[in-house]
């Protein structure tokens, strides 16, 4: 069992950047402002052949007030599961009350406790070191996360702490993603996406607050259910690019389409009360483009009056006319109506997205398609599909060889898209299509004549003037 190291201390100590070298990676948003994290985050490291799991938390804020109340709950739950708390103070701005009334909740933990002073570089460690031995705290130890300097000594002095801890063994099997299936929720600021994520795991696990822009990162929590992995993954809200102005979040909007291109199906959620709006729209294209399977979740349906609920069904039926095959849900998060239908729908549409179907079964599909209306006619010449086969998954490719397959118009294509999607059942994801053509043998070659053949030409084309 791999050791839980929780990152607990005020806002802008540091934590976010010392998640990221212990994982090394760049997973966790880094900035030089207080409160950027908001929500756990976790991440694997690697010590030698010890593996260790770190978690990134938001700061613990001096206000009760506003959005730091549910940072503070998210850190202390953080605390709490965790077998090693590193409590990071900052080496420069010295003790704070914040980081007296921190440590007064973690000693209460039964847990081992390590006082981590940060931003020592470029100052005397003993010096910056020295006042937070009030704190109570023997186990004090300098860094600089930024840097580097003194982050291997604390993490060694972390892990033996744990005699016991076998060493991972690069020849058995790891854990991988085949069979889970990751879920993405993707939408508009103050849509409701953290809260719709809480009610699907049935935890307050990621950070709601009544203000857009509440998330600012991609949160991804792997679960079980009914037996079943998954991974849902919060995305920070995308909002049109004229609007957006500060540099955080533009990384968060990155972080959010970089999620999407992750996962393989995509809950885009939508505001009830405001309808599908252009930049719903451009979200969608944005989905439709990377081929993952889709569905729309229409949020804050409850306490709508009748008359607006029919405006809403048919502007997005208007508007959704490009792709009727996306599967609608209307729902309310905060009292969970409609949710638990998703999980069939995102199962549904996570089949369709990696359906398997053999080289014959396809061939004979398309065999029947064209019998019940073949490719039109392109002058003296007509298309010929000869045989298909599946080309790839999440999105269904289908790939079909023929003769002069560039010649079929766009609407004979969308045809044999519908046809495809009705014949095979798939619901919830789009589907590409691939033509090629065979090389024509004789293309470049020139006949010559011989003598005979020549005279002959001759004759005839003079019968042909009288």
């Amino acid at each position: 069992m791999k050791p839980v190291i929780a990152l607990v201390g005020r806002p802008n100590v540091g934590k976010s950047t010392l998640f990221n070298r212990l994982t090394r990676t760049r997973d966790a948003l880094v900035a030089d402002f207080p409160g950027l994290t908001r929500d756990r985050k976790y991440g694997d490291g690697r010590l030698g052949d010890y593996p260790y799991t770190v978690v990134d938390t938001g700061g613990i804020g001096e206000s009760e007030d506003g959005i730091d109340a549910p940072m503070t709950s998210q850190s202390l739950l953080a605390a709490g599961e965790a077998d090693v708390i590193l409590f990071m103070v900052d080496g420069r701005a010295g003790l704070t009350a914040a980081d007296e009334q921190i440590a007064s909740e973690l000693r209460k933990l039964p847990k081992p406790t390590y006082l981590v002073v940060n931003k020592t570089d470029g100052v005397d460690a003993d010096a910056a070191m020295a006042e937070f031995y009030a704190l109570g705290l023997t186990d004090v130890m300098p860094i600089a996360a930024a840097h580097g300097r003194g982050v291997r000594s604390m993490i060694e002095t972390v892990m033996e702490g744990f005699p016991d801890l076998q060493p991972l063994d690069d020849d058995q099997p790891q854990e991988d993603d085949e069979g889970r299936i990751r879920i993405a929720v993707l939408g508009r600021p103050n849509v409701g996406k953290s809260t719709l994520v809480n009610r699907m795991l049935g935890e307050d696990r990621v950070v709601v607050f009544d203000h857009a822009g509440t998330t600012r990162d991609a949160i991804e929590v792997p679960f079980e259910r009914d037996g079943k992995p998954y991974t849902l993954i919060d995305t920070a809200g995308v909002r049109r690019r004229g609007k957006v102005f500060e540099m955080v979040e533009k990384f968060s909007v990155i972080k959010a389409l970089q999620a999407m291109e992750a996962a393989q199906v995509v809950v885009l959620v939508i505001d009830a009360r405001e309808g599908i709006t252009d930049q719903d729209l451009h979200l969608l294209g944005y989905i439709l483009d990377s081929g993952r399977a889709l569905m729309i979740a229409v949020n804050k349906w409850d306490g709508l009056e009748a008359d607006h609920k029919e405006r809403v069904r048919a502007e997005m039926g208007r508007r959704l006319e490009f792709a009727p095959w996306v599967k609608i849900k209307f729902i309310s998060a905060l009292h969970g109506t409609g949710v638990g239908d998703l999980w069939a729908m995102v199962e549904k549409a996570w089949d369709s997205a990696f359906i398997r179907v053999s080289s014959n079964e396809m061939t004979r599909i398309m065999e029947a398609i064209c019998a019940g209306h073949p490719p039109p006619r392109n002058g003296r010449f007509r298309a010929k599909l000869r045989y298909a086969h599946l080309g790839g998954n999440n999105p269904p490719t289908i790939v079909l060889h023929g003769n002069r397959t560039d010649s079929l118009p766009a609407s004979y294509k969308r045809y044999l898209e519908n046809r495809f999607r009705e014949m095979l059942k798939l619901e919830g994801t789009p589907i590409r299509l691939e033509f090629k053509s065979g090389d024509n043998p004789y293309e470049g070659r020139k006949n010559v004549l011989t003598e005979r053949q020549v005279q002959r030409r001759k004759r005839m084309i003079k019968r042909m003037k009288k």
